[in-house]
């Protein structure tokens, strides 16, 4: 049974390649250390975190007859393909965002581990403060992922953290004895910037645990920042595309009081960040967080420049198509005459494929590591 539903699950719309799957040895191995504990719920009793694809909900539903399951995905991509794979088990499960309403009254979650210590803080503590007070987790991962510290972040939010035993490179950990905090909230963390790169003296960033860079200023998007006074000068409406804290969209509404900006990401995380970053530094009217697929959403012929600093990977994989989904349709969403500025390792090379997909392609500039290019819609 559970081998036939695993093999009918989809990792669409997210990339689908030989080498990418939709469910792993540790979908797997988190179900079975549950059985038991599955076996004893009520409706309503699970929570899910984290998962991939819908291997650990749609797993919990057919298999052990879970109904009234609540789901946190940080991804949309994944709560996409969640959507798309439960088909006559859509009614298992409902998706919540990570709050009281997703965590209330809870005895057991199942988890798939973030790779962020700082996501996992922030999921742990979440659990600690909203969960019922006898609540297990039970969360896994593939060995070559995993790390001590993560039993150290459980650490401090339950009494008791232990690790199963490995099987097929995997391993769970469960943390039972949730300690409830008090006002000790450790996220959003918050800083303030201080870097000749940006348009301000200062810029105050807040970052959510799921936040690409947490509260810090990152390689990529610092070179970028330095082509901000020659992107489109006329421009009136602007995207901010995988906006992650929202560092390069806020120093956009802020530089240019005229402009409006569309920070879109597809992290929850992100999004809430780029939100209370744009609040915090006074331009929250002019600059949207819309947590979207890409481009997916967004209206053709309606930016006059679009910015963005692409991730290289999805999930773990290392997978340059990933940034080339984001920016393919880019070229749509581009008026006539319109800016698309992307940053990007050197090695990736993708130079050719704007040219191709966008339009004329010029580099803006390079440097050790990066490469920043122009590209303008005819």
């Amino acid at each position: 049974m559970s081998e036939h539903l695993f093999a009918t699950l989809r990792r669409w719309p997210d990339l689908e390649a030989p080498n990418l799957f939709a469910v792993d040895a540790s979908d797997r191995l988190i179900l079975d250390e549950a059985a038991t504990e599955l076996s004893d719920l009520q409706a309503g009793e699970l929570v899910v975190m984290g998962d991939n694809y819908g291997a650990l909900t749609l797993g919990a539903a057919a298999l052990s007859g879970c109904r009234g399951i609540r789901v946190f995905q940080d991804s949309l991509v994944g709560e996409l393909a969640l959507t798309s794979n439960a088909g006559e088990l859509a009614d298992s499960y409902e998706s919540h965002t990570l709050n009281e309403s997703l965590l209330s009254g809870a005895r057991l979650v199942l988890m798939q581990l973030p790779r962020s210590l700082a996501e996992l803080d922030e999921w742990a503590q979440a659990i600690a403060r909203f969960a019922a007070h006898d609540v297990t987790v039970i969360a896994g991962g593939r060995l070559k992922h995993m790390t001590l510290s993560m039993n150290e972040v459980l650490a401090r939010s339950f009494n008791d953290v232990s690790a199963g035993r490995a099987r097929q490179k995997s391993r769970t950990l469960t943390a039972v004895g949730a300690r409830h905090p008090a006002d000790d909230l450790r996220y959003p963390a918050t800083s303030v910037l201080r870097e000749p790169e940006l348009p301000v003296d200062e810029l105050t960033v807040s970052a959510h645990g799921g936040a690409f860079a947490g509260a810090t200023l990152d390689l990529g998007t610092r070179f970028l920042l330095t082509f901000l006074p020659e992107m489109k000068s006329d421009a009136a409406r602007a995207i901010d595309l995988g906006s992650g804290t929202g560092v390069l969209a806020t120093s956009l509404a802020v530089a240019r009081p005229k402009l409006s900006v569309v920070a879109i990401d597809q992290s929850t995380a992100a999004v809430a960040s780029t939100r209370e970053t744009a609040d915090a530094n006074g331009v929250g009217a002019r600059v949207e967080a819309a947590r979207e697929d890409a481009l997916t959403e967004r209206p053709t012929a309606s930016a006059d420049l679009i910015v963005c600093n692409p991730p290289f990977h999805t999930g773990a994989t290392v997978h340059a198509g990933v940034a080339l989904r984001m920016l393919a349709d880019a070229r749509r969403v581009l008026k006539p005459g319109g800016e698309l500025w992307v940053v990007f390792n050197t090695h990736l090379g993708y130079r050719d494929y704007l040219n191709r997909t966008v339009g004329p392609t010029r580099q803006a500039g390079r440097n050790s590591k990066f490469t920043v290019t122009v590209s303008v819609r005819e």
